[in-house]
């Protein structure tokens, strides 16, 4: 056993089950995959550790270099799928209610309807990534963002209020890969608005 005690457990969200839209056979699959983006980082953690104590942590050492890559794409999996799956109830409200974030996104788009309208069309655009809705720290506005991949693309610094997860496996085999409107509107009935309240700031 190494000496080596920094390890991630995977967060566990039964009351996930009875999402209007998305199936819990779906969601049983979809927790085992981020079950393995915490399993791969905590591999890739206590190897990347190893080299260090050897003496080998340095950008000419290509496994170091390309260990430590690759942990960014695995940490930023998953985190986002926590982010996701912890901003979703069964018992959600059907839209936005008035609160900070209400007034958060009519300050930053003008109206509710114009934010969701952008939101959607970034959901929908082609490729596989996220959609998350930010805030700015500094100046508090509210903009909606298309992730690559798990780590590329976030802007320096801010905060994600709402995480939406569009590679094709959250919402296949429920939908078809051409469906992914169809998946965006039944992610949009399960927010559990509470919780991206809480983390506006």
């Amino acid at each position: 056993m190494s000496e080596f005690q920094k390890k991630y457990t995977p967060k566990s969200y039964p009351n996930l089950k009875g999402l209007k839209g998305i199936s819990d056979d779906l969601l049983a699959t979809h927790f085992k995959l981020y079950e393995g983006y915490v399993n791969r980082c905590n591999g890739l953690t206590e190897t990347l550790y190893k080299l260090n104590k050897e003496g080998r942590a340095a950008g000419k050492d290509q496994i170091y270099a390309e260990l430590t890559r690759r942990l960014g794409f695995e940490y930023s999996g998953m985190i986002l799928h926590e982010y996701y799956f912890g901003n979703l109830t069964p018992s959600a409200q059907a839209s936005m209610p008035k609160g900070r974030l209400y007034d958060a996104v009519e300050k930053s788009f003008g109206s509710y309807n114009t934010w969701l309208a952008d939101f959607k069309a970034v959901a929908t655009m082609p490729g596989v990534g996220w959609v998350i809705l930010y805030q700015d720290p500094t100046t508090g506005w509210l903009s909606n963002h298309w992730i690559n991949l798990h780590q590329d693309n976030h802007p320096a610094g801010y905060a994600p209020l709402l995480v939406m997860d569009a590679w094709e496996h959250a919402f296949i085999p429920d939908y078809k890969a051409t469906d992914r409107a169809t998946y965006v509107d039944a992610y949009l009935t399960n927010i559990d608005w509470a919780v991206v309240e809480r983390r506006v700031r």
